[in-house]
């Protein structure tokens, strides 16, 4: 299956370090080569690299690498095909304009049933389960507010249960957001870590690289990173349980969902 990365930071942050060892899982020290993608959310603005190239070999995943983009959002992931052909239409993340917000979404996992999913004023570009639920989730959330809910937590309510449904067809792992929040849901594997002060070393499992956070951040700094499996080998990551939804902010978890047998 394919696998996610994901940032949530109070400051604007550059995620060099966890993408280093992450783009070794695409076709290195893991079989996912079959394209890879990132998204920033960055000053209001939203910037994205997609390739269906493995990101061990890509020049453009090397450029994101070595080229610190300091964000306060990032979504990544990379590919192992299951439905769908090998190219760019069905490389993750996938973005929709809700609101006057890029929507950025990217899934770990595999449905059955899912052509039979209602679409609204969403389709799909490409020929994924993936984006197809994507285009659902949208629908769903639209149709329910057409415009920005005033109380974000029914918002958060609503997508738990659609998170919670397509968990019911198959493997739903996720991570979304508008740029201000960061949601991440798990149906089988998700884990994350938050890094604050007092900070100190890290070393990553897929490649020989070690980072000590105090050369590169203040006592103030909060920042989380998620992924499927733990990018780092010295450090205590948490892993999700099947069904929750955490919702993330500057950081921070702000709401969890689970689910109602939970």
């Amino acid at each position: 299956m394919c696998e996610l990365l994901g940032m949530s930071a109070n400051v604007p942050t550059d995620i060099c370090f966890s993408f280093t060892g992450f783009l070794h899982r695409g076709g290195g020290t893991g079989p996912h080569r079959d394209g890879w993608g990132i998204a920033f959310y960055e000053e209001g603005g939203y910037r994205e690299f997609r390739d269906p190239h493995p990101s061990v070999d890509s020049p453009i995943a090397r450029l994101i690498r070595d080229y610190p983009i300091k964000s306060h959002v990032v979504i990544s992931h990379i590919r192992q095909a299951n439905v769908g052909q090998v190219r760019l239409a069905n490389t993750h993340p996938f973005t929709r304009e809700m609101w006057g917000r890029p929507w950025c979404y990217a899934h770990n996992g595999q449905l059955e049933g899912w052509q039979g999913l209602p679409l609204s004023v969403y389709r799909p570009v490409g020929s994924t389960d993936s984006e197809y639920a994507f285009c659902y989730l949208m629908g769903e959330l639209r149709r329910h507010f057409p415009e920005p809910p005033e109380d974000p937590q029914a918002l958060w309510s609503l997508l738990h249960r659609c998170c919670e449904r397509l968990r019911g067809q198959g493997v739903f792992n996720l991570l979304l957001s508008d740029g201000v929040y960061l949601y991440s849901f798990c149906s089988t594997k998700l884990a994350h870590i938050t890094r604050r002060a007092p900070f100190g070393e890290a070393n990553l499992s897929d490649a020989e690289l070690n980072v000590n956070f105090v050369e590169h951040t203040t006592e103030h700094d909060v920042v989380s990173v998620l992924a499927t499996e733990p990018l780092t080998d010295n450090e205590d990551w948490v892993r999700m349980c099947p069904g929750e939804l955490l919702v993330w902010r500057d950081g921070e978890v702000l709401a969890r969902f689970l689910p109602a047998s939970a």
